[in-house]
Formats: C-alpha cells, sequence, structure tokens
C-alpha cells in the first residue's frame, strides 16, 4: 500500500479504483487489481 498526497491521481490509474472514507483517512481500493491500493492521511 503507497501513502500519496494527492489519491486523485491514482484514482486515475484504473478505471476499477474507488476513494473510501475509513476511520478519518482515505484509501483507494481496487478489488480486480490490489497493487493500485493507496492510503492518504
Amino acid at each position: 500500500m503507497k501513502i500519496v498526497n494527492s489519491l486523485k491521481s491514482i484514482k486515475q490509474r484504473d478505471k476499477n479504483c474507488r476513494i473510501v472514507r475509513r476511520r478519518g483517512r482515505l484509501y483507494v481500493i481496487n478489488k480486480k487489481n490490489p497493487r493500485f491500493k493507496a492510503r492518504q492521511g
């Protein structure tokens, strides 16, 4: 999992990426291709 400043740039890399908010942190998750996982905050 990468920790990045801008999740928008990671979200645009794959069409299955979703931005999710959990426990005050923002995550990018991708069921089809888990290597796009990222976190912010």
